[in-house]
């Protein structure tokens, strides 16, 4: 009998529709090769949320997205709605909704392809095969820590994780290794902050369940000079949220394109996986986005959100293979092009290689 699966739909403003619209074509292509089947439900957020009921998070879409088995979101924002009041923003929403999830655990790939090596700014023998996931703990740390106060002539943060928040965010990042490379590196300042030691003891802890996973511990200074120096050394990393805000950003920028890198926000219940750019309001519309991001965001819901192992790969693989053949959308269409083709274009042709693969 076929697995039937509920995925909730947000497109979202800008570029968002256009990209998503072509994730779902590749997932429709890939449900009918591996037998499953997924419902799509559409639900507003963000500017497209503003425009249309006057919030940037419906009461409709809290509530739907929790009737789902995953969330595939586009990109949310834009200069129309800048001029807001904070709490009318479109990124409130995205909070608001991240919030509500408790998506805790941001994963980040940071994969180099191939055929795209020159496109970063490092050398070719230092970037080649990189292959990286960062998850960042993401609802905890500085950002949220209390007591925190600003004044004109003093202002103060609290970096607090508690022993529970930690070791979740440990576990995610052992069950993620568990299917890569048996690899994680742990960062934090545990020479300095007390917060940090308590990180390093849960997280030896947690590794205890996990024999088969190498960990090594790495303070965060040196783990961004060696992100730059040897990026190939890391399999999974796993961080605090203010490290894994810089990390994350650093180790996307190793592939020389915003346009090809997906992320996840995952907790205990439903998933977010969407393209980690923006909506690109400036090239909405005129066929250039690349959808490659979104696509692989797809694929990592197929692999973290519903288990779907084979059908992630087939998404991957086929992402390869459309750039080893040398389909470029704009945006890379310097690297090795044979053939610039546009956002719909792409994404049906990588559908068509799922297919036949």
């Amino acid at each position: 009998m076929s697995k039937n699966y509920k995925i909730g739909v947000i497109k979202g403003d800008g570029i968002g529709p256009e990209i998503v619209d072509e994730a779902i074509k590749v997932l429709d292509s890939v449900a009918a090769k591996f037998d499953f089947n997924i419902e799509y439900k559409e639900f507003l957020l963000g500017g497209a949320a503003i425009d249309e009921v006057g919030v940037p998070l419906p009461e409709e879409t809290l509530n739907g997205v929790k009737k789902v088995d995953a969330v595939l979101f586009g990109a949310i924002g834009g200069p129309k709605w800048d001029n807001l009041p904070r709490e009318l923003r479109p990124e409130t929403g995205l909070l608001g909704l991240r919030k509500e999830l408790e998506t805790f655990a941001n994963l980040r790939p940071a994969v180099v392809y191939d055929e795209l090596v020159n496109a970063s700014t490092l050398k070719p023998e230092v970037i080649k095969g990189v292959d990286i996931m960062v998850v960042r703990e993401l609802t905890g740390g500085i950002y949220f820590g209390e007591p925190r106060e600003y004044t004109p002539q003093r202002a103060y943060n609290t970096m607090v994780y508690t022993r529970e928040e930690i070791k979740r965010i440990a576990k995610v990042a052992f069950d993620i290794a568990m299917k890569r490379d048996k690899r994680v590196t742990s960062v934090d300042k545990a020479n300095v902050l007390e917060v940090s030691q308590l990180w390093r003891e849960v997280v030896q802890e947690v590794s205890k369940d996990y024999p088969e996973v190498e960990l090594n511990h790495m303070y965060v200074d040196n783990a961004a000079m060696q992100l730059i120096r040897e990026p190939k050394q890391f399999d999974v990393i796993v961080t605090g949220n203010i490290f894994g805000d810089i990390l994350s950003d650093a180790a996307s920028m190793l592939s020389g394109s915003i346009g090809l890198l997906p992320s996840a926000s995952i907790g205990s219940k439903v998933g977010i996986y969407e393209p980690i750019h923006g909506s690109a309001p400036d090239i909405a519309g005129q066929g250039i986005a690349n959808p490659i991001a979104t696509i692989a965001s797809a694929a990592m819901m197929l692999k973290y959100g519903l288990n779907e192992l084979e059908a992630a790969k087939a998404i991957e693989n086929a992402i390869k293979a459309v750039l080893a053949d040398g389909y470029r959308t704009k945006d890379i269409s310097a690297y090795d092009a044979k053939e610039i083709v546009t956002t719909t274009e792409m994404g049906s042709i990588i559908a068509n290689y799922v297919s036949k693969a």
